[in-house]
């Protein structure tokens, strides 16, 4: 018996950790992929389905080869819990000592200098903002790592964190009086020190970024680097790689301004001037560009919009001839001229009439605006980034294959050469769940859709005792549902929107009996384990908006590329959005319920046959008698 079998043995080293535990081939089948792959220095793309235990598949492996591994994550849940629990977990069952680092973007780190400024200023738009600073203070006082999200008491949403953190853009670097001291100088010195690192696909971008420019790096150099939650890394990447400006950069530049001008002895009325017509500029831009959140192509933008951007750049112009006249006072007002400059760059780019490598277009939001050039590929990025780091990559994720072919993943990562392995969930699909596929007497399309939606599934909820996710592909859908099942049932009735996704779920589980309520952000990284949930309704096969500007760049370029975008991007794309979906609803080796897919183009269309196969082997009902018979057996076993 080799290493990896004492270690995944029934009464082996992780039996002794967790409780529980039982013996999983595919995860030890995953463990042998990554063990060599690490050997090698290979690339390798893993779909582990649920329950596969992937982290612990490729943490193992990672651990014994003594390499200096970064692991990537899609959220920063994901980090603090591989940090907190999982990584020492392992450790502890291996007996391996191990030097381990977090490292998160700057954004989560307290910044010394703007928590001074922001308490020499002492404004605030609310007695909210006011109240949490005040809590943000007493830990200033106290922490030693500086990780905002150890201020449980305010969300990491509020506003007031952008007032006491920093960006690329606006931190001060080396000419900072605090850098020796710095949060985020002190993590990276302790990343550069360590064998394992955690980070999140963005750092892990920004770090690719930074040394393509030869401005150095961010994290330090691996033998290895693991992404987890590979499907994500990609969307990440198109807006990574992408140039963008926004009002919210030019507000922040205002707001640092005025601070900084505090410190100058004499004339910083005039500062403030010009600070504020500036700030004016941007708020009569945001005005012209549209009367509602939105997203435009370039073309769609009126002519007075780029009136509009125009004059910010010319009001930026002026600030900086006002600077000027401080130049040499204090370090920060000469940073924030600097930021200035730079910022004029960025908004002529988006005037200048050369056509840009990309789609051009503008994210509106109820606030502000972003204005986007978005690449048609990233693949020659990441070929890029691979020749760059020479090292062994994992990339691995529950949604990656379209059935059993993996071509859309790696040809969108430029990894052609990749090699991949598909491990089916070792959960009994077959037994414990169903899915349903009602006859609806209306196609999508139809404004009745909804309501015909809803009827089919009511019969549904009221044999699982509530229980229910409601996945919609749009909010207009969510809305109108929400409408049309407010006191309907006499289940609970969340909705996503009324509170936190984090509050909503934590309500769902302690309830019972509830009916959620949710669009894209609940199809993936939602995990409700047990009796709380046993029915899954998905309204729509989820095929991204076709007037969605990000959607039509990636088309743009496979046409242009003599492709067919439907086949060879749309298709998988929402293959792969369906598998999230799905996989909300079987968490655990016990769970059981239903899948209701209501879209009829799932039986009418020949690529339903696609969506259909690459789904886990479960039985399918067009009955609805089938249906609710199997979830009243559940609601009999488990009462």
């Amino acid at each position: 018996m080799d290493e990896l079998s004492r270690i995944f043995a029934p009464n082996g080293l992780l039996a002794g950790q967790i409780p529980n535990y039982a013996p999983r081939r595919q995860q030890e089948a995953m463990a042998r992929a990554v063990t060599e792959a690490l050997r090698n220095a290979d690339t390798l793309v893993v779909e582990a389905g649920t329950g596969t235990g992937k982290t612990f598949a490729y943490l193992i492996p990672v651990l014994l080869s003594g390499k200096r591994v970064l692991i990537s994550t899609g959220t920063k849940t994901l980090q603090d819990q591989l940090f907190d629990k999982d990584l020492p977990m392992v450790a502890a069952a291996l007996g391996l000592p191990v030097r381990l680092a977090l490292l998160k973007g700057r954004a989560n780190y307290l910044c010394k200098h703007r928590f001074k400024l922001q308490e020499m200023q002492g404004r605030f738009p609310s007695k909210k903002e006011a109240k949490e600073f005040s809590l943000i203070q007493g830990w200033a006082r106290e922490t030693k790592v500086g990780d905002i999200a150890e201020v449980t008491r305010v969300s990491e949403q509020s506003p007031v964190w952008s007032r006491v953190t920093s960006t690329a853009e606006n931190c001060l670097g080396q000419d900072c009086a605090d850098y020796h001291s710095c949060h985020v100088v002190k993590a990276r010195r302790q990343a550069q020190e360590a064998q394992v690192v955690v980070v999140n696909h963005h750092l892990l971008l920004a770090d690719f970024a930074i040394r393509d420019e030869g401005f150095g790096e961010l994290l330090p150099d691996a033998d290895a680097i693991v992404v987890d939650e590979a499907h994500q890394l990609i969307e990440v990447a198109t807006r990574f790689f992408g140039v963008n400006v926004s009002s919210r950069q030019t507000n922040n530049l205002v707001r640092d301004v005025k601070a900084e001008s505090l410190k100058i002895a004499e004339g910083f009325e005039l500062v403030e001037k010009a600070a504020d017509l500036l700030d004016k500029k941007v708020a009569d831009a945001r005005l012209a560009v549209s009367t509602r959140p939105t997203r435009l192509n370039w073309d769609q933008v009126a002519r007075g919009f780029l009136e509009a951007v125009y004059e910010i750049s010319l009001s930026l112009q002026d600030l900086v001839d006002v600077l000027d006249g401080f130049n040499g006072q204090t370090v920060g007002i000469d940073h924030c001229r600097r930021r200035a400059v730079q910022q004029i760059v960025a908004w002529n780019t988006f005037l200048n009439d050369e056509e840009l490598f990309g789609l051009r277009w503008v994210d509106v939001t109820k606030t502000g605006f972003v204005l986007h050039v978005t690449p048609f590929e990233v693949a020659s990025n990441f070929k890029q980034f691979f020749a760059s780091m020479n090292c062994a990559w994992v990339l691995t994720s529950a949604t990656l294959a379209v059935e059993d072919d993996f071509s859309h993943y790696v040809d969108r990562l430029g990894a052609e050469y990749a090699v991949t392995l598909k491990l089916d969930s070792p959960f009994d699909f077959a037994n414990n769940a169903l899915l349903y596929l009602p006859k609806l007497p209306v196609q999508p399309n139809a404004p009745e859709y909804t309501t015909e939606v809803l009827r089919s599934v009511e019969p549904l909820i009221s044999a699982a005792g509530g229980r229910t996710f409601l996945l919609f592909t749009s909010h207009r859908a969510l809305n109108e549902a929400a409408r049309l099942l407010q006191d309907r049932f006499e289940f609970p009735l969340l909705v996503q929107g009324s509170a936190p996704r984090d509050e909503l779920l934590n309500q769902f589980r302690e309830m019972g009996n509830a009916v959620l309520l949710g669009t894209s952000s609940f199809w993936e990284g939602v995990d409700v384990r047990g009796d709380a949930l046993v029915l899954v309704v998905i309204d729509k096969l989820p095929f991204a908006s076709p007037g969605d500007p990000i959607l039509q760049a990636r088309l743009e370029a496979i046409k242009r590329d003599g492709g067919q975008p439907f086949m060879e991007f749309q298709l998988p794309q929402a293959v792969i959005s369906l598998k999230q979906g799905v996989g909300r609803l079987i968490r655990d080796v016990t769970d059981q319920g239903v899948v209701v897919l209501c879209d009829p183009r799932v039986t009418n269309k020949g690529y339903g046959k696609t969506f259909l196969a690459s789904l886990p082997p479960m039985t399918v009902t067009q009955e609805v008698n089938v249906a609710t018979g199997f979830l009243s057996a559940i609601h009999q076993i488990q009462d």
